[in-house]
């Protein structure tokens, strides 16, 4: 697995342009970029035959939809420092592809008009934060530690907030949930740059996997980041 951890703490950069990073670090947002589309395509494609959303969604293969991703992210962690590069960017597309299908669901909660206002709220909030990541002279390793704990604090409350039900409780991890992603998206941001500093510049084999694996951080802080500004500014159906 790709411990991002070991340069946690290292701020070793370098002045002035450099077109190394400058390449890495477009390549990290084009393969974001890409999964992304992946996503959007194949949920809408998936929402709109309402025959395949009662067998998806309306079966025992709903937990296969579930929890299909969570297993990809597992394997590309596992597995990404071992692989070629188009193995892995492969290996992205399948993952987005199937999160395509897992979030087609919010489609028949939501309408369309807020699914796509929130899409762009979204892009607009995590492209500043990714842009103050990026240039920022600011250390933001310390918040390393303290996002860990909120987001395993969250994902706690949320499990335990299915068993009680309570929407109070829902708002709150909502909002939660917003501030804990919104700084992820600066830390990893500047956590990418660090990283290429450290084993990038010397082997562009390997800074091409870890673009794909920072794409990989990039577009979970996305989609997670939707999801809670979706619950709290979406529109649901009557």
């Amino acid at each position: 697995m790709l411990d991002y951890t070991n340069y946690a703490g290292t701020t070793t950069q370098r002045s002035g342009y450099d077109e190394g990073l400058r390449t890495y670090m477009i390549s990290v947002f084009q393969n974001m970029g890409v999964a992304l589309a992946i996503t959007a395509i194949i949920s809408m494609l998936v929402a709109s035959s309402p025959s395949l959303m009662q067998v998806l969604f309306g079966t025992p293969l709903q937990w296969v939809v579930v929890l299909a991703p969570l297993g990809m992210v597992f394997f590309m962690s596992a597995k990404i420092m071992t692989m070629s590069v188009q193995s892995a960017r492969v290996s992205l597309w399948v993952f987005s592809g199937l999160m395509g299908v897992s979030l087609s669901s919010i489609f028949y909660v939501y309408t369309q008009e807020s699914i796509a206002k929130v899409f762009f709220i979204t892009a607009s909030l995590f492209g500043a934060m990714a842009i103050y990541g990026h240039s920022t002279k600011k250390d933001l390793s310390g918040m390393g530690s303290f996002l860990i704990m909120g987001l395993m604090g969250l994902v706690i409350a949320s499990l335990a907030n299915l068993f009680f039900q309570s929407s109070a409780l829902g708002n709150v991890l909502s909002y939660v949930g917003v501030v804990i992603f919104t700084l992820l998206t600066a830390y990893d941001v500047q956590k990418l740059k660090v990283i290429y500093y450290n084993v990038g510049v010397n082997s562009d084999d390997v800074a091409q996997r870890i673009s794909v694996y920072g794409a990989l951080n990039l577009y979970m802080d996305f989609i997670n980041l939707f999801l809670f500004l979706l619950r709290i500014f979406g529109t649901r159906r009557d």
